[in-house]
Formats: C-alpha cells, structure tokens, sequence
C-alpha cells in the first residue's frame, strides 16, 4: 500500500478515495429517491463521481478534472433550474461540490506541475457566483407610514395594565421616548432572576409582565406571581402557591396574571393581582402586598375543578391570563392533547372579580349549564378547550374566545356537532350572560392541532362601506382571518378550497373543503415539494428529498393516516401564543411566522396499547411513543421533520418578521428574523451570525414612535426594527432566546421609557440554555 500511494501520490488517492465514497453514497440514495419518483440529479451525479474517482485512481489527472469540471457545471445548471438565485437554497447544491472541486488543484501544486485543469475555474466560479448569492438581501421592500402624533405621556398612558396592553390585545404603546434615531443608545437597564430553573425541566419562561403604578407584575412557570419595582428590578413581593407540577404537561407554563381595580374596601384588596395556577386554582391576591384577597373566593381561592367530573393532575390548567370585562373574570384552560376522549371539559367561565362568584359558564357541549354544572353532574367532558388568551370588548360587551379542538387532536371520527361547529374557532360571548351571539370556524374537522393559539386583536379598519370595528385572528394553519367583530362576518374574503383526503383512516369524516382568508396575505408558505428539501451539505439534503418522498403529502390539510404523513404548516403553526401587533395610526399588522413540518402517523390501538405498555413511560408527550388517544381507534405518534443533523429539511427562512396594512391587506415587508450565532447541527451553536430565519414563539410590541421590538426567534437576541420599513436598529444579545411578549412602559420614579421582555429559552424550539431571566432596556440617564 505504501508503495502504491508512492507512486500514485497520496493526495490523488485520497481524492479518488472521497469521490468513490461519495459517488456510491449518491448512486445508493439516487437510487432510492429515483425509485420512489424523485430527482434523477444524484444517481446520475454519482455515477460521474464513481468515474472521476477512477479516472483518479489510474492517474488521468486531466481527464477526472474535466468529468468533474462537466459535473460542477451541471450541477450549476440543475440548482439553478430548481431554486433560482436564491441564495440558501443554493447552499447545500453548490458549496460542498465547488470545495471539492477546489482539491483537484491539491495534487498539481504538490506536483509542482504548471498546468491547471479547468475544474479549478469551475470552482472558483462557482465560489464567487455563491458568495455573491448569499450577501444579505434588503432588509425589507418599503412602506409608506403615516404622519406619527406627537404624544407625551402621562399616567396610565406610560403603563402596561393587560397582558396585550389593553382589552384588544393590541400591544401597541402610545410612548414616543425611544425612536428609530435614538434607539441605538439603548443599554441593559437591570436584569431580574427569578430563581425557578429546575434540573432537567422542559417548562420555559414565557410570562408577559404588567406595569400598573408602581408596580411590575409578572409569574413563572411554577406560577410564583413576583412584583418588582419597575425602575430596578428590585423584588417587592413574591407569593408561591406551592403548585405540583406533576401531569399530563411535560412542559407548564404562565403567561401572565391580571390586574384588577375594584370597588372595596382597603382591607378586601381595591387593587388586586388575578392568576390561575396548573393545579387549577384561580388566585386572587393583594397588589401592594401579595398577600391572598380574603373576600374572593374562600379566603383568596376558587377551585376551578368544580363541576369538572375527574380531573387527573395536570390535565387542566389555564396557561394564559383570563380576560377582565364587565366586572368579570373569563377563563378557559388547556386540556391535555392526545390522551383520552374522556378529559375535563373546555368550559369557559365568568367569575366575579370582587367576590369570586360564579357568574356564567358557556359549555359547549350543553347550553344548560349556563350556572355551572348541577350537583352529581359536570361540564361536558372533552368540549373544545381555549388555552390561549382572550381579548374583550367592554362597549360591545363581548369576551372572544380562541378555541382548540377536542381532545384527541388527530382523530375526530367521535366529534358531536358541537365539537365542529365550535372546534379551532373564535366564538364571541356576551360578557354578562355566555351567551353565543357568533362564533367563526378557522378549519374545518381538524386534525392537526391547529388550535388557536393566538389572543384575538382587535382593530377598526377602512373599507369601501366605511369604517368597521374587526378582529383580527391569526392562527396556527398561517392564516391571517379579519372578521366583523360585532357578528362574525368576514371583512377580508374568505374562500373555501378543496381539501385532500387521500390516505384518511375508514372511521374518520373528512372536511372536503377548508377556509383560506385571500383578502389578507397567507403565512402558510406554499406547499412543499422535493426541490423544498434543504440541508447543510448535497448528502443530508438527499436524505431530506428521500425522506420527503416517503411520506404521504398532499399540500396544506393532508390527513393523518396508517402511513407516515407531513403537517405543514407544523402543528407550533405559522402563528402560536405571540398573536400579532397592530398599529392602529399606521394601519399596520406586525406578525410573527415560522416554518416548519412535523411528520404523523395514526397506530392502531393494539399496537399503541403493546408500545406504551412495553415503555411503561410516565412520559405523556414522549415523541418517540405514540400518544395513546385512548377511547379511539388510533394512537398518534409524532414527530419533526428533520434531517441526520438534527436542522429541519425544509429549506430555511424558518422564522419571518412582515408587515401588513390592515385596511387594504397588503403585504408591506416581509424579512427573515434570526440568525445562526447560537443554532446549529446536533444543537451545536455555530457562532455565526450570518442570517437565516429561525424559529421561534413570542410576538412583538409596536410603539407610537415607528418601532417593533421582539424576540421571537431561536436566538439570543432582542431586536428593534422601524415599523414602517423592517429595518433592523438596534439588537442586544439576551442570556437565551426570549419566547415571550415584550412590553414597554414610563417608570414613574425617573420618567424614563423601559422596554421588558422574559428570556427563557423553549425546550420545544431546542432554545437552550433554560434561564429565568427578566431583561430591562433604557436610554441612558443622561
């Protein structure tokens, strides 16, 4: 061997070894992809490798360079014909070809030999046009904004007193202290930790903080309520409602609390601090002290399991703060997906804010609870439950509520009418009563988790008949529904599409069609094909396009069956918990998007009953288990769409920022969010800061001044860009990626605009480290 590597030259040899080794890794998954209907580019590349690799070994140097030069030529062609000049897409077709091809110079310049074959021109062709390619695109196309009215505030006005701002859930600030010229001065003003970083927890920080006086209010995923005060940071006050956390939930969480004034006497807390605990109990607590309110409820409490029938540990619990309308606190909870038809009901309720008394309870399922479940009876069980928040409207005097659909999500061969006519819908309250005055369906039958996750926003908007007073719904299928907030009826177009329905299981009752919103733009992405397929180098990406072609994909709403099927948008959405934000003078819609698939197939009972049995896994939400859906004929099992190297095989932007004016629907901006400093293959961090588009949960917060800040993205990072174009300003690096709303707020101690957000890192998103860290940003004193 030694004398044969002598004499062809070790550098040649370990050419043709690489190109042989990738030539029958490309004609194996050629093959395969081919076989399966996919792209013919790989075998045939493989083959020409495999004969370069030869040409090599029996040294015709020339003859091997100018197959290779041939290949990196095609190859250009082919990449260019499958994705265009887009640059990260081109990638993974071109990088690792065109640095191979670089080698063929190694074994001339060893030789000190003159010539130079023209693969090395290739190459370096192909280097430059890529480098090229990937320069950083314009950060956004342009927008015409408004005139911005000068605004100095005061009072109420420099506070941040609900969960989204207000009862609209618009998170836009009226503050104009920190503009687009002067945020670049912006620094950390304190950091807060709030000590609950569990060992070996999957339970993020996801709390939206409130700022009401001279108070900040916030919870942790334990549900401890902490005030701080919101010029230091400094704890005031912190009440732990010793929670178990024990459940179907592998991850809890707390988004926030609400804040309430009421009409009593000091002692019965006038100012009081409203929170629902994972053990379902609804909270009531003096502001000023943190100490329980001991007129509401007994002694501060109310039980949220009455009339619920059995409720099993963590399988109810309100993740997202309540709405406060008309005296009222309306709730909903979470219910646990995908483990039994048989769980606690997705009741909404009304209590009294001073007294805690149940007021009204709309049940889904029977009407005539609307006074809460009689005794030895309970709420319907398994009603479409509403995990995330709710917005209000105290003119109208209507609470609306985003639902999920029932348990079990990926089977709904059992669903009662109630359970499609109310499943993955916004159904509007009236705040006195719970009565149903409309309610409006965003899928139909569905069967991906495509529950709403996202507050409702409410907005009034110009149309050609005048002004309407709407609501804007973003949800989990990327659709962007605005509706008539006053009957339900849409403002933008709402078309139904035929829906697939190949590769359904015999008991399931397909939708034949779907709502898409085409008077709004579509967060969906377009339906993914092979040429989507997406990975760091030419041999993970192949994996991707074979592992694409295996699965059964018919484009947006494919089935779930007994083979493997995609989910894309994933079943995180297009848009989770961070809904949008809205600048009402701009007309602008800020909305935060990803991307991304998820893979499913239904197991039949016995043989989830065998697998869950065999494990004896305590957990609920084990992906590599089906989730047992117990009481129907299937269980489900779940998982991402990933390549070998742990990134998603979907090519990227996978997280967008974009902008949207309300009253025409138009698409203003739209820009990757996130960048790869701390992604990268198997989990590593890169370090890199290059852009891509990562994913992420979390919203953004819009300000009178033409500024969005969010976190959003995978990333630990905290941007500000100009609400007007999607210009990036400002960004400050965060201990972990900051998946929460922020806010903004005047600190009545030094007059000074703070902005806040909870950087907790998402087990869900692989945003790690976990932290517990609240952040604080201002201009400096001076």
């Amino acid at each position: 061997m030694q004398n044969l590597i002598t004499t062809r030259g070790w550098a040649t040899t370990a050419l043709s070894v690489l190109l042989a080794v990738l030539g029958l890794v490309f004609v194996a998954g050629g093959a395969r992809l081919v076989g399966l209907g996919g792209s013919w580019y790989y075998l045939l590349s493989g083959v020409g490798l495999l004969v370069a690799a030869a040409l090599l070994w029996k040294r015709r140097y020339v003859a091997a360079a100018l197959l290779y030069a041939a290949g990196l030529l095609a190859t250009l062609l082919w990449a260019l014909v499958e994705v265009g000049l887009n640059a990260w897409p081109l990638a993974p077709r071109l990088i690792l070809p065109a640095m191979i091809g670089l080698l063929f110079l190694l074994p001339t310049a060893l030789r000190r030999s003159a010539s130079r074959p023209p693969a090395l021109a290739a190459a370096l062709c192909l280097l430059v046009l890529l480098c090229a390619a990937l320069k950083p695109a314009p950060d956004a196309l342009p927008a015409t904004a408004s005139s911005i009215i000068e605004f100095t505030p005061s009072g109420a006005l420099g506070e941040w007193p609900a969960y989204g701002r207000d009862q609209a859930g618009t998170r836009f600030s009226p503050l104009t202290q920190i503009t687009p010229e002067n945020v670049s001065w912006l620094k950390p003003a304190w950091t807060y930790r709030t000590g609950v970083v569990q060992p070996g927890t999957k339970s993020p920080l996801e709390t939206t903080p409130l700022m009401v006086g001279d108070r900040l209010f916030l919870c942790t995923q334990t549900n401890i309520v902490i005030a701080l005060d919101p010029e230091t940071g400094e704890e005031l006050w912190r009440f732990d409602p010793q929670v178990d956390a024990t459940g179907a939930s592998s991850v809890t969480t707390c988004r926030g609390v609400v804040h309430a004034h009421v009409e009593a006497p000091p002692a019965q807390c006038p100012k009081r601090i409203l929170t629902v605990t994972f053990d379902a109990r609804l909270i009531a607590l003096n502001a000023d002290t943190g100490q329980l309110c001991p007129g509401f409820g007994q002694n501060g409490v109310v039980d949220l399991k009455e009339g619920m029938g059995e409720v099993l540990p963590g399988f109810y619990y309100a993740s997202s703060p309540p709405a406060l309308v008309r005296g009222n606190i309306v709730l909903g909870g979470w219910v646990a997906d995908n483990q039994n038809v048989d769980v606690p009901s997705g009741v909404i309720r009304a209590f009294d804010v001073v007294s805690g008394k149940l007021n009204w309870a709309w049940d889904a399922g029977n009407p005539d609870n609307r006074h809460g479940a009689p005794v030895g009876h309970y709420y319907t069980r398994g009603t479409p439950n509403s995990w995330a928040a709710p917005s209000a409207d105290e003119a109208l005097g209507l609470v609306y509520i985003p639902t999920g659909n029932p348990s079990p999500d990926h089977f709904g061969g059992q669903r009662t009418p109630a359970d499609e006519q109310y499943g993955s819908a916004v159904v509007a309250l009236d705040a006195l009563t719970g009565e149903v005055r409309w309610s409006f369906r965003t899928a139909y039958h569905d069967l991906w988790d495509y529950d709403i996750a996202s507050q409702p926003t409410l907005v009034d908007v110009d149309t050609a008949k005048g002004r309407v007073q709407a609501l804007l719904q973003a949800t989990k299928r990327g659709e962007l529904f605005l509706l008539d907030r006053r009957n339900g009826q849409p403002v933008a177009d709402v078309v139904e599409k035929p829906a697939p329905t190949r590769g359904a299981v015999p008991e399931e009752r397909m939708a034949p069609v779907q709502p898409y919103s085409v008077g709004m733009p579509s967060f969906a992405g377009d339906p993914l094909t092979e040429r989507d397929m997406w990975g760091a180098t030419p041999l993970d990406q192949l994996w991707c396009r074979i592992r694409f072609r295996q699965l059964r994909y018919d484009g947006h709403a494919t089935p779930p069956g007994l083979d493997e099927s995609l989910i894309y948008p994933s079943i995180g959405g297009g848009m989770n918990y961070g809904g949008v934000a809205v600048d009402p003078e701009r007309g602008i819609v800020i909305v935060n998007s990803m991307y991304y698939g998820t893979v499913i197939q239904l197991i039949p009972r016995e043989d989830t009953d065998r697998a869950l049995a065999a494990a004896g896994s305590g957990d609920f939400h084990g992906f590599d288990l089906p989730l047992p859906q117990t009481g129907t004929p299937y269980g489900a099992k779940l998982s991402g769409l990933m390549s070998p190297l742990n990134t998603p095989c979907n090519a990227p932007p996978y997280g967008k920022l974009s902008a949207v004016d309300v009253h025409s629907g138009k698409l203003l901006w739209s820009r990757p969010i996130g960048t790869l400093q701390d992604s990268g293959p198997f989990g590593l961090s890169l370090g890199v800061p290059i852009p891509m588009g990562m994913p992420g949960f979390g919203g953004s917060v819009v300000t009178r001044s033409g500024l969005t800040f969010t976190g959003f993205a995978r990333e630990h990072a905290f941007r500000a860009f100009e609400t007007a174009t999607g210009k990036e300003v400002w960004r400050a690096r965060l201990p972990t990626g900051a998946h929460a709303n922020p806010i903004t707020y005047i600190s009545p101690k030094s007059g000074r605009q703070f902005v806040v957000v909870a950087a907790g890192g998402h087990t869900n998103l692989q945003s790690y480290p976990l932290s517990d860290a609240i952040v604080a940003f201002a201009l400096p004193e001076d």
